[in-house]
């Protein structure tokens, strides 16, 4: 016969803390001395220490292709985002420059009204155009392994006119209660320090340009003392295969993954989140 618990069992149940969440990474590494040597080690982050920062994704880019990659990889990276949430990951967007298209909503005054915390170390300055940038160190970074400097357009010729072609986050990429919004260095810093976050995951577009340098990029999360890991399957590279080292784009990619590797922080792929295939683009045919 059927006996109920005790009321006494039931209140214990009630008031036992909830499991925290894990998440269980293959972290993919390569040391300065053996660039072509790959380690891979398994590490367990908390959920609710760790945020995920997606960089750049926005609406629309200059370069055509790009804008392509971008649109292909936000169904996946949302499916990513949503898993990761749901486990108490602190989910910032970070569509640099056009935040202000959020302003007045709760995620944008969230990252604004977080109080003020002095970080360690000075935080990026403005490159050339104004921007908050965190700029190489040559005494620490090796140069990149593409040259990017025709800002990396991979279309056929004739190359796509640069431009200011977004205006907002990409839709596909859902913004929920919770989450923040902001591309400002102290901020981030503000969100994390109020979350006590110590792990930070970054994803988005373009990783040799804005996921390295932005001020809540990968240099300076690491700069900043951060437990620092790229999700290597959500990024892109603005990379044109007529440039050196004339490998096809998505080869070019990798060979910047590979230099995140060896200079600045461990990868892994999203199926460590979602316990499905990692992404992959179209015309990757490799």
């Amino acid at each position: 016969m059927f006996k109920p618990f005790p009321a006494s069992f039931l209140l214990i149940v009630l008031l036992a803390p909830m499991a925290t969440a894990e998440l269980v990474l293959s972290l993919q590494s390569r040391s300065k001395a053996q660039p072509d040597r790959v380690v891979t080690v398994k590490k367990t982050w908390r959920a609710d220490q760790t945020a995920l920062i997606i960089c750049d994704m926005w609406d629309d880019h200059w370069c055509k292709s790009a804008a392509r990659r971008v649109e292909e990889m936000t169904g996946p990276l949302n499916e990513v985002v949503k898993k990761v949430r749901d486990q108490g990951v602190l989910i910032i967007h970070a569509p640099s420059s056009v935040v202000d298209f959020y302003k007045g909503t709760p995620q944008r005054r969230y990252a604004q009204n977080v109080p003020f915390v002095k970080p360690p170390i000075k935080l990026s300055t403005k490159n050339r155009w104004g921007t908050k940038w965190c700029w190489p160190d040559p005494d620490f970074e090796g140069v990149l392994p593409i040259d990017d400097s025709d800002m990396g357009c991979s279309c056929k010729d004739p190359k796509c006119e640069i431009r200011e072609a977004w205006t907002r986050q990409i839709k596909g990429i859902e913004i929920f209660e919770g989450d923040a919004i902001t591309d400002h260095g102290q901020e981030t810093f503000n969100l994390l320090a109020a979350k006590k976050v110590e792990n930070v995951i970054l994803c988005g577009v373009h990783l040799n340009m804005c996921v390295l340098g932005r001020p809540f990029g990968i240099r300076q999360m690491v700069k900043l003392g951060k437990n620092v890991a790229l999700m290597r399957d959500m990024t892109d590279t603005m990379y044109n295969p007529q440039r050196p080292p004339g490998v096809d784009h998505f080869t070019g990619t990798d060979l910047v993954v590979a230099h995140v590797e060896r200079y600045w922080c461990p990868t892994f792929t999203s199926a460590d989140l979602t316990g499905k295939k990692a992404f992959r683009f179209a015309a990757d045919k490799r």
